[in-house]
């Protein structure tokens, strides 16, 4: 069943009629009520294009988590094939918050990382929610190290709402593994290419998204804190988060206009929820856009422009 968000409420009534009126047609012989059927579609369209191009800051934030949009392993069973994927990060511990391996992506060979959510309890539980511990971000390096090695591209799919903050994660250098992650992607002498598909959560998100080009789905959010927290700690109410998310700037919209991402991938009307497979092809036929231009390059004029990508951001900010 499709869930709907506050502000789709409107158009979940007019769609919940439209199945009333299409079961009575089922069910009653010689009844026709496509004519009221068509009406309602309509406007049902309507409302729902009317509430998508005004989304606030803070809807964005909950269409961006909202529990039916397509995740990481969706968009590697679709879009890549001969996906082989690895495990562990070769010190003791498999994280399963972080996926990835080998693949081809429409003919080219490549690196795929992504962080899994789970689009249910048992599969939340399985993948921690999407938020990392330390392996998952030492089992990336590794997987950055193996594309360095062979020359592949890297592909990564980020989606979580950060790092586990839990002690166990601390105890084993959480810190360290998202530097240490992020080094690694800054240092990869392959090209690299990071979709936020969802959440992009704190450096959770930054150790997986150091790439040459960063993008972002249209209704997908990137931040350095989220809105609740940065309301608990900022007023004092967590539940000032729409406020927050506003000032935090966290949009695709505003961080492309802020330059810290590359090129932002429209979604279909409602967002990539409602039509899942559209959503992945139009991230496939983005990064088979960028990849190009990237491959041209050498490694040392890869890595250069990395770095003064981001090195920019800082000085532009100043």
């Amino acid at each position: 069943m499709r869930q709907y968000l506050d502000f789709e409420k409107p158009v979940a009534e007019l769609e919940n009629k439209i199945v009333e009126l299409r079961q009575m047609a089922k069910d009653g012989e010689g009844i026709n009520i496509a004519e009221e059927i068509g009406r309602l579609s309509e406007k049902a369209d309507k409302q729902l294009r009317a509430a998508y191009a005004k989304l606030t800051p803070w809807q964005k934030v909950q269409v961006a988590r909202h529990a039916q949009r397509p995740k990481a392993l969706d968009y590697i069973r679709d879009l890549l094939t001969d996906y082989t994927p690895l495990a562990g990060d070769r010190l003791g511990h498999e994280d399963l918050a972080v996926i990835g391996g080998l693949a081809r992506f429409r003919g080219t060979s490549v690196v795929v990382i992504g962080t899994e959510r789970g689009f249910d309890m048992e599969s939340r539980l399985k993948h921690n929610f999407g938020m990392p511990k330390p392996e998952g971000y030492r089992k990336a390096q590794r997987l950055v190290a193996l594309a360095a090695r062979f020359g592949l591209p890297v592909l990564t799919f980020i989606d979580t709402s950060g790092a586990w903050p839990g002690i166990d994660a601390e105890q084993r250098g959480q810190a360290e593994a998202i530097a240490r992650s992020t080094d690694a992607f800054l240092r990869a002498p392959v090209p690299v290419i990071a979709t936020i598909i969802g959440e992009g959560g704190s450096g959770g998100a930054v150790a997986l998204g150091a790439g040459d080009r960063v993008m972002m789905l249209e209704h997908s959010i990137y931040s350095v804190i989220a809105p609740e927290s940065a309301a608990s700690i900022l007023m004092r109410d967590p539940k000032q988060a729409n406020q927050l998310a506003e000032a935090l700037k966290l949009t695709a919209q505003d961080l492309l206009n802020l330059k810290l991402i590359d090129r932002v991938i429209a979604e279909p009307l409602g967002g990539a929820q409602r039509f899942p497979q559209e959503a992945i092809a139009a991230v496939g036929d983005a990064i088979a856009a960028e990849l190009p231009d990237l491959e041209a390059l050498d490694p040392a004029a890869l890595v250069l422009r990395r770095r003064e990508k981001f090195l920019a951001m800082g000085r532009d900010a100043l």
